[in-house]
C-alpha cells in the first residue's frame, strides 16, 4: 500500500507540482505577451516544405576549415618551434575575450571631477593642491580600465593564427550564410576586409561565392600579420601559388573615394581602434566603400555589442553620403528594425550575441569541438522595405511539453518572451517554433493593434 513516505510517490507528486507550476507560468507569459497570434500556413509561407525547413532556419551546421588552411596552419606552428605555445594561446584567448572599451577622455575628465569633490567633502581630509591631485590620479588608476593596443609582430602573430584563425572563419561564415541563405542570387564580385589579419574572411568568402568573386582586398595595419596571411594562402611558402586567386595586401585604406566593393567586413577589428573618434573615422571609410553590404562582427561580449550598436547607428543616422552612391542604408541582419537595441535599453544590459559551432585546427591541446559566441550587424544599401522583418530569436529556444519558449526581438523594437502552444498560436507556428535554434527568424508578423511588451528587462534563459 502507498504511503506519503513511498519515494515513487514524492517523485511523482513533485513532478505534477513542477509541471503545474510550468503550466501556470506559460499561461501567464502567453498573457502578459499577446504579441504573437494565430499563424497557419494559408499564406503559404511554407511552400512545400516541411516545418524543420521553414523559411526562417538560417543555422549553419558545425563548420570546419579548409583543408589546405588547417594543414598549412599547423605546418607554420611546428616549423616556428615556439615554447610554450598552449599557454600563450590561452592568455591571448582570455586577453581578447575579456577586453573592456577604451575609456574616453571626456569620461575620465568627468570621473575625476567626481572623486575631487568627493575628496573635498571629506571634512576630515585636509590635502593640499598637490596631494589632492595625487589621490585622484590614484584613485582613478585603480578604478579605470587600462586599454593598451596590440602591436602584432611575427611571434603574436602565429599565436593570433592558433588561438583565433578557426573560430574567427566560423563566425564569418555565418555571417555571409545570412546573406546566402535569404538573398541566394546574390553574387558579389569584390571584397574588401579591414583587419583582415590571418586572412580568415578570405577563405571563408571564397569558400562561399568562390564562383563570382574575382578581387580580395585584405587591409591590415601589420607587415607581420599580412605576411603570414600571405603564407597561409600558399600553402607555408612565400613563392607558390596562392590557393585563391585574386587576393592582394595591403596597410592602408584605398584613397580613393570611387572604389567601392560588393561586400565590406570589419571583423575583430573595431576593438583595436583606440578612440570612438577613431571608430567614427574608420566606419564611415568602410560605409563609403560598401557597394552592397557592410558586415561587422565582434566578440559575443557587451563590450562587443556596444561597439556594433555604435556603428550601426552611425551608418543609420549619419548625413553623409557617398558621391559614387546616394542610396541609404538599413540593417540587414540581425535586427528586424533600425530602432534602439532593445538589449541595451532595458534596466540589464545583455550582449545580443549569436553562437556557431565549428571544428577547430586539430593542434594537440585543441581537438573537441567547440562554439564561436559572437555578435554582428550586417548592414545593406537600398530601402529598409528590402529587409525581412520576422522576429529574430535572440536565445536558445526551450522546449516544454506542448509549449515552446521563444525570447524575441521584434520589429516594433521591443523584446517578447513568447510561450508558443498550438492550441494558442496554430499548429504550423507551434511546429515551427519547435524547431527553430537561436539566431533564426520566427515566420510570424506582430499585429499592429496589440500593445507591446515591455521590454526593461529581457528574461534570461
Amino acid at each position: 500500500m502507498a504511503t506519503t513516505s513511498n519515494p515513487r510517490y514524492l517523485f511523482t507528486l513533485g513532478r505534477w507540482r513542477h509541471g503545474l507550476r510550468v503550466t501556470l507560468q506559460s499561461r501567464d507569459l502567453a498573457a502578459l505577451v499577446p504579441g504573437v497570434s494565430q499563424v497557419d500556413n494559408k499564406s503559404d509561407f511554407l511552400g512545400k516544405r516541411p516545418h524543420r525547413r521553414h523559411p526562417g532556419i538560417l543555422r549553419l551546421s558545425r563548420v570546419r576549415l579548409p583543408q589546405a588552411l588547417a594543414d598549412t596552419a599547423q605546418l607554420l606552428l611546428l616549423q616556428s618551434s615556439m615554447p610554450n605555445v598552449e599557454k600563450q594561446v590561452q592568455a591571448l584567448t582570455n586577453y581578447l575575450w575579456s577586453r573592456h572599451l577604451p575609456v574616453e577622455p571626456e569620461e575620465l575628465r568627468r570621473r575625476a571631477i567626481r572623486l575631487e569633490k568627493k575628496f573635498l567633502g571629506n571634512p576630515d581630509s585636509s590635502q593640499t593642491e598637490e596631494k589632492l591631485r595625487a589621490a585622484v590620479l590614484h584613485a582613478l588608476r585603480k578604478t579605470t580600465y587600462h586599454w593598451q593596443e596590440l602591436s602584432y609582430n611575427e611571434g603574436l602573430s602565429l599565436v593570433y593564427m592558433a588561438a583565433r584563425l578557426d573560430g574567427g572563419f566560423a563566425a564569418v561564415s555565418r555571417a555571409f550564410h545570412e546573406i546566402q541563405t535569404q538573398i541566394p542570387e546574390f553574387q558579389p564580385q569584390t571584397l574588401m576586409d579591414f583587419g583582415s589579419g590571418t586572412g580568415s574572411v578570405t577563405w571563408a568568402a571564397h569558400s562561399i561565392w568562390g564562383q563570382s568573386l574575382r578581387e580580395y582586398m585584405c587591409v591590415d595595419s601589420s607587415a607581420a600579420m599580412l605576411n603570414l596571411a600571405e603564407k597561409l594562402l600558399k600553402g607555408g611558402s612565400e613563392s607558390g601559388d596562392p590557393y585563391v586567386p585574386g587576393v592582394f595586401f595591403r596597410q592602408f585604406l584605398p584613397v580613393s573615394p570611387k572604389v567601392q566593393f560588393s561586400v565590406v567586413v570589419s571583423a575583430f577589428s573595431l576593438s583595436e581602434l583606440p578612440s570612438k573618434a577613431d571608430r567614427a573615422e574608420v566606419v564611415q571609410a568602410l560605409w563609403r566603400k560598401t557597394a552592397d553590404f557592410l558586415i561587422l562582427v565582434e566578440n559575443g561580449t557587451k563590450a562587443g555589442h556596444c561597439l556594433l550598436m555604435e556603428a550601426r547607428d552611425l551608418v543609420l543616422k549619419g548625413s553623409e553620403k557617398s558621391p559614387v552612391d546616394p542610396r541609404p542604408g538599413f540593417v540587414f541582419a540581425p535586427c528586424p528594425h533600425e530602432l534602439p537595441c532593445p538589449q541595451l535599453t532595458a534596466s540589464k544590459p545583455l550582449a545580443c550575441s549569436f553562437s556557431q559551432a565549428y571544428h577547430p585546427i586539430p593542434f594537440s591541446w585543441n581537438r573537441q569541438p567547440k562554439e564561436e559566441k559572437f555578435s554582428m550587424v550586417i548592414l545593406a544599401r537600398g530601402s529598409p522595405k528590402e529587409a525581412n522583418r520576422w522576429p529574430r530569436i535572440t536565445q536558445p529556444v526551450l522546449k516544454r511539453p506542448r509549449h515552446v519558449h521563444c525570447h524575441l526581438c521584434c520589429a516594433d523594437g521591443h523584446m517578447q518572451h513568447a510561450v508558443i502552444t498550438a492550441r494558442r498560436h496554430g499548429r504550423d507556428l507551434y511546429r515551427c517554433a519547435r524547431v527553430s535554434s537561436w539566431g533564426d527568424l520566427l515566420p510570424v508578423t506582430t499585429p499592429s493593434g496589440l500593445p507591446p511588451s515591455p521590454a526593461e528587462d529581457p528574461p534570461e534563459s
